[in-house]
């Protein structure tokens, strides 16, 4: 007999529609996991990622790194799709009094 799946809880990590667009968040704030992932693939690690944002507190760190290993191929592919260049180039807009 298998056990019903349980859904996990992350201490510290919510989301608001509001903000990010609804990406999950560390809690009362605006940093999402997605940019402690990116400063995490960048090789930072725990501390390094405190230095950079010292408001944050180590289990926020830490919450927010398991969030993203427990839903790594969404947060990969938001990391991939926001440091899409040539997507955000298409998104600016030429200043209206700007000449062609």
């Amino acid at each position: 007999m298998s056990l019903p799946a349980q859904k996990l809880q992350y201490p510290y990590i919510t989301s608001n529609p509001e903000i990010a667009h609804g990406a999950p968040i560390i809690d009362g704030t605006r940093i999402t996991v997605r940019a402690i992932a990116g400063y995490y693939q960048m090789g930072m690690d725990v501390d390094e990622i405190l230095a950079t944002l010292p408001h944050l507190f180590p289990a926020q760190v830490h919450s927010a790194l398991a969030y993203y290993f427990d839903h790594q191929n969404e947060i990969d592919a938001d990391l991939h799709d926001s440091s899409d260049e040539e997507k955000w180039q298409q998104k600016v807009a030429k200043h209206p009094n700007e000449e062609a």
